[in-house]
């Protein structure tokens, strides 16, 4: 299980389950929501987690942040790994099987797709979409190419364990049933 370090600090009105840990001298604002139930979730030295920004570990892929990271308000990271120095602004989404790049920024609403690699020193422009492995870059008004990209990167398998095509009614009955009470150990 992990631990918080007692150099870093969490506000009294953000949430921490399951196996999470935070290094020395990080901080977690209010509401933010670090989840380790599914998955562990392990945050570095120096890492801000704004408010109201939600940290998901998967057991296929845990949430991994290295050191000296900003994570911004609102920011959806879930079974990713962000290496160190790495900028991730208000908004910003990143999905299972994705990682971050040292030194790299993903900019306000940008996106860091599933199971897609941002190399180092990257930059994702506002509201852009890196999708691949290397990552590729695609703005708002792309939908064909992306999707070119994005289609072969399994989504549906990567995040709800189901083939392309599953019924929502079956992909839903089964999150519902991931994400209902949590037994104790």
């Amino acid at each position: 299980m992990g631990a918080v370090d007692p150099l870093a600090w969490v506000a009294p009105t953000a949430v921490v389950t399951g196996d999470v840990s935070i290094g020395p001298g990080s901080r977690v604002l209010a509401g933010a929501v670090l989840h380790g139930d599914l998955g562990p979730v392990r945050i570095g030295a120096d890492v801000l987690v704004m408010e109201n920004a939600v940290l998901r570990g998967r057991a296929n892929h845990p949430l991994t942040i290295g050191d000296a990271v900003l994570v911004g308000p609102h920011a959806h990271l879930n079974g990713t790994v962000v290496e160190d120095e790495v900028f991730v602004a208000t908004g910003v989404s990143m999905f299972p099987g994705s990682r971050a790049g040292r030194g790299s920024e993903l900019r306000i609403n940008s996106v860091l797709h599933v199971n897609s690699r941002l190399e180092p020193e990257s930059v994702v422009p506002i509201g852009w979409i890196a999708s691949g492995d290397p990552a590729q870059l695609f703005s708002p008004d792309q939908a064909e190419e992306w999707w070119q990209v994005q289609e072969g990167l399994d989504f549906p398998g990567t995040v709800y364990g189901v083939p392309r095509g599953t019924s929502m009614r079956e992909i839903m009955r089964r999150q519902c049933q991931v994400f209902g009470p949590q037994e104790a150990d």
